[in-house]
């Protein structure tokens, strides 16, 4: 149809864009990717090589996974984003930024938060809770950055725009943000047990102390929120705005307008409804209700028809553009990255169907999920956006088509060699943990058979993120030198735009939602767009765009939300289930500050190939004191639950100094840090103050949790040295490490071995799963 001739408008205001922020955030946006993937690589080597820790703490695989999976998603996705918000938002919107000193404040804030993860997760200052590690100052950083900077200057970048109507991209870009602050804020909320200490005390407590937080939620609910905001941190952070991202980028490259406005409707408002829902899915056969997690698959599986509503939207985008694709390398990387989110999605409700997830859950298959998604979707729609960037920003022409051909050729194979041996990895294991003999016995009972088998998927692996990982150096190496080739200053293009009209104008706001599509060239033609004029009403009222929203995502979040505290009623007692003792609390917590649950879960499922290995199934009423939860999501050693009393106090010690010790074919770093590092008794009284605030009932250790530390470190000490034979009989460079020399007496021995941290872990160890065998009289 033709269009209607445009309303009177004001007169022309200039501007001008602000790419220098953009060119901070592509820089980071590389920088970052070479640390994430550089780390991840050296993990995955570790698997194969376990030495390569080289006893050192800070690079042992539980500290350091973490770390490569905070890098690759806050750090390299986190700064993509940023980088594509601010480029199209200014376009979209016809205007600069709000505010220069948010997007300053944001991008320096952002990379501070970055450079604080990456010193206290190797550190061992951790959360233990997945995507959400970081400790509580950084938790309240990322709120001011996210939502305070950032969050800010976006909605007020919305609100002095200058066209009417919001484009697509910007739709993700709000329910990123909103839904992201939501997920932050209340899956944090802890106790910061120095605060309370301090408090309590009025004594300064130490470093370690004063960034130890609890989370409020305990056991089952806390393993409930956790995957409400871990599976939604994946949709909202990795999803919502990399479509955002496709919206914008892909049209532009292709020069080709949206395939159907209709449908990025649809896409849109079902996936922000739906995906909030799909959290319990990962808790399938564990101690939550089944009701719960039955909820999670089926709104996981009710995804397929919204996710591949938008793979179809953007790969239809090049209809009439695919002769395009075979000759430009920048869109190659567009098509494979929304392939890979159209296989992502598939299967991610596939492994969400209960007896699909009872044979991947706790294997290499997740693993392998994870990484076709991230790898494929924000890894290449990255790319493909860098390479379509740089010569925009730098002003200048891409140095080479021909290292963009070799980055996407040598990302692509090692994508696949990558992925394809992990998810043969991923069905091994599975179908080897529940594999039974003629006889009726587990075919491979001892655990580290199974991690045998592995091996030669594990050194894939390797040679495959190798390759990715020199493809990455390649497009980073091509980008410096398209950098070096800039102008010695940038040319400022002056836009010009009339001011948005106070009062709404139908004839202007048609022609304007016509300019602004064929302008960005990321859009329908809208020719049709009044079959969804109540849509189109809410694009040109953002404020209250992002109010629906929100209203969309809490709603669907409430459903879920109130049964967490219906929950909590319907968790059975069990009486002979008590607090952990202090020196076990402070065991607990080094545990989890090494990071043990990224290898060990501690979740015996009423599967029989699991009962039969590990023993009784777990129930909830066991984890009403576990702040946070531990049952893990991965499997590389046995799960733990029922760890307690199966091996001897030396056992545990022999296996912290070496674990080829007591095993030979263990893949397990070693730990000499528990045995050289002193724990810290008077630390205890200020964990269990902390504990007690919230809720766990301590009684007498309130009062002197240390005095009563130091009772039980001296007994597990005792019964050590008697399973050892006497101190005498322990091997000299343990005593090395724990005593700097054999000691001279066995009260010396006593000492020295009480005083260690490895005393408290080995505690807490013979602990696990050991109370609901006890009687009300124990």
């Amino acid at each position: 149809m033709s269009e209607k001739a445009p309303a009177a408008v004001g007169p022309l205001e200039e501007f001008v864009y602000d790419d220098a922020i953009v060119r901070k955030f592509l820089l980071a946006t590389m920088v970052w990717g070479v640390v994430g993937m550089l780390v991840g690589l050296i993990i995955a080597l570790q698997l194969a090589v376990p030495s390569l820790s080289f006893g050192q703490s800070f690079l042992s695989f539980g500290r350091l996974r973490p770390l490569h999976t905070n890098a690759v998603i806050f750090a390299f996705a986190g700064n993509a984003i940023f980088t594509a918000v601010y480029y199209s938002t200014q376009r979209l919107c016809k205007t600069r930024m709000w505010s220069d000193t948010l997007s300053k404040l944001h991008f320096w804030g952002w990379q501070l938060i970055i450079v604080s993860a990456a010193l206290t997760l190797p550190l061992g200052i951790t959360q233990s809770k997945e995507y959400a590690e970081l400790e509580w100052p950084i938790d309240l950083a990322i709120a001011v950055v996210w939502l305070g900077f950032f969050g800010t200057n976006f909605l007020m970048t919305l609100v002095k725009r200058r066209e009417r109507h919001i484009y697509v991209a910007i739709w993700f870009y709000i329910a990123s943000l909103v839904t992201v602050t939501m997920l932050h804020v209340f899956n944090n909320v802890w106790v910061p047990a120095g605060i309370v200490h301090l408090l309590k005390t009025g004594d300064m407590p130490s470093a370690e102390l004063m960034f130890k937080s609890y989370p409020v939620y305990a056991g089952v609910q806390d393993a409930f929120m956790q995957w409400w905001y871990g599976h939604n941190a994946v949709a909202f952070f990795l999803t919502t705005p990399f479509l955002g991202l496709m919206y914008y980028f892909l049209p532009k490259a292709a020069d080709r307008p949206v395939y159907s406005y209709r449908l990025s409707i649809v896409h849109f408002w079902s996936l922000v409804f739906i995906y909030i829902w799909a959290g319990p899915h990962h808790l399938h056969y564990t101690a939550l209700p089944s009701w719960a997690s039955s909820l999670g698959m089926l709104f996981s599986l009710m995804l397929w028809m919204p996710s591949w509503g938008g793979m179809i939207n953007g790969l239809l985008t090049l209809r009439g553009a695919w002769h395009k694709v075979a000759a430009d390398p920048v869109l190659k990387f567009y098509v494979i990255g929304v392939t890979f989110y159209g296989m992502s999605t598939f299967e991610g409700p596939m492994l969400s169907i209960k007896t699909v997830n009872s044979l991947s859950h706790y294997t290499d298959w997740t693993i392998a999920h994870v990484h076709s998604g991230a790898l494929g979707w924000n890894g290449f729609m990255t790319f493909g956006m860098i390479y379509w960037l740089a010569p925009r920003l730098f002003q200048t022409t891409l140095k080479s088509q021909k290292l963009v051909a070799a980055h996407f050729w040598t990302g692509t194979i090692g994508m696949l060699l990558y992925i394809i041996p992990i998810y043969v990895a991923g069905i091994t294991q599975g179908l080897m943990w529940r594999a039974f003999d003629k006889s009726g016995s587990l075919a491979f009972p001892d655990f580290v058979d199974t991690v045998m088998r592995l091996m030669p998927f594990y050194w894939a692996r390797v040679v495959g993120g190798a390759l990715y990982f020199s493809g990455v150096v390649i497009g980073i190496y091509n980008i410096f030198m398209t950098w070096k080739t800039r102008p010695a200053v940038y040319e400022v293009p002056m836009q010009r735009a009339p001011a948005l009209a106070k009062r709404y104008t139908p004839g202007a706001d048609e022609h304007s939602a016509s300019r602004v599509t064929a302008v960005a060239g990321t859009g329908h033609a809208l020719d049709r767009f009044t079959q969804a004029a109540w849509h189109r009403r809410w694009e040109r009222l953002p404020m209250r765009f992002t109010l629906y929203t929100l209203i969309a995502v809490v709603v669907a979040s409430l459903f879920e939300i109130i049964p967490l505290y219906a929950i909590k009623s319907n968790v059975v007692t069990i009486s002979s289930v008590k607090p952990y003792t202090p020196l076990e609390l402070a065991g607990r917590d080094i545990y989890v500050s090494e990071g043990c649950y990224n290898c060990h879960s501690q979740m015996i499922r009423p599967i029989f190939a699991e009962t039969e290995r590990y023993g009784e199934y777990s129930k909830a009423g066991e984890f009403v004191y576990d702040h946070p939860f531990q049952w893990g999501s991965r499997r590389i050693g046995p799960d733990l639950a029922r760890e307690g009393g199966k091996q001897a106090n030396w056992w545990h010690l022999l296996h912290f100094n070496n674990p080829r010790d007591v095993n030979p074919r263990s893949i397990m770093p070693v730990y000499p840090n528990l045995l050289r590092g002193k724990l810290n008794f008077e630390d205890i009284q200020g964990r269990v103050h902390a504990m007690a605030m919230l809720g766990v009932p301590y009684g007498d250790a309130v009062n002197n949790a240390p005095e009563m530390a130091r009772e039980q470190a001296r007994l597990v000490a005792e019964e050590t040295l008697l399973q050892a034979g006497g101190y005498a009989q322990m091997p000299a460079d343990l005593w090395q490490k724990l005593n700097g020399g054999v000691p001279a007496s066995k009260e010396e021995a006593i000492e020295a071995l009480a005083g260690r941290k490895v005393t408290a872990v080995i505690a807490y160890l013979q602990r696990m799963g050991t109370d609901i065998t006890k009687t009300e009289a124990e």
